[in-house]
């Protein structure tokens, strides 16, 4: 499981040091790619399967399916750490989260979240007060 916030730094070819709490998880391989709200989805190997596999039963008749499909996979990038526990996230993945040299990552469960530092602070700002406000909403019977 990804949990915590980290602030690993994107070097000038393009890669960052997982967190040494991810290194177990991500070691085999993982995968990289679009996720929403202008970040980065990490996924182990093993989970990113299991989650195109439910992909996959969606119904090819759903516009919908289909345009999040090709979006979710066609941005997707496998890879497998090196001794340094680097990986090299792709220009075109760069460009899409705006990342820049500071990041900000994420455990979020099932998966790790890479975002550009400011766009995270963004994010977290515009959406604490909603976090406290709806908990009960969101996920019923949780508290």
């Amino acid at each position: 499981m990804f949990l915590g916030t980290y602030a690993p730094k994107l070097d000038d070819k393009g890669r960052m040091i997982l967190p040494a709490k991810f290194w177990e998880e991500l070691s085999s391989g993982l995968v990289v790619t679009r996720g929403q709200e202008r970040c980065l989805y990490v996924f182990s190997q093993r989970e990113f399967e299991q989650m195109h596999e439910k992909i996959r039963q969606a119904p090819v008749t759903s516009k919908q399916a289909r345009d999040f499909l090709r979006l979710f996979l066609s941005g997707a990038n496998q890879e497998i750490p090196d001794k340094q526990h680097r990986i090299t996230i792709p220009a075109h993945l760069r460009s899409y989260a705006g990342l820049d040299r500071e990041l900000t990552v994420i455990g979020a469960g099932s998966r790790a979240e890479i975002w550009d530092t400011e766009a995270w602070n963004e994010y977290y700002a515009s959406t604490e007060n909603d976090f406290i406000d709806t908990a009960e909403e969101v996920i019923p019977g949780l508290f």
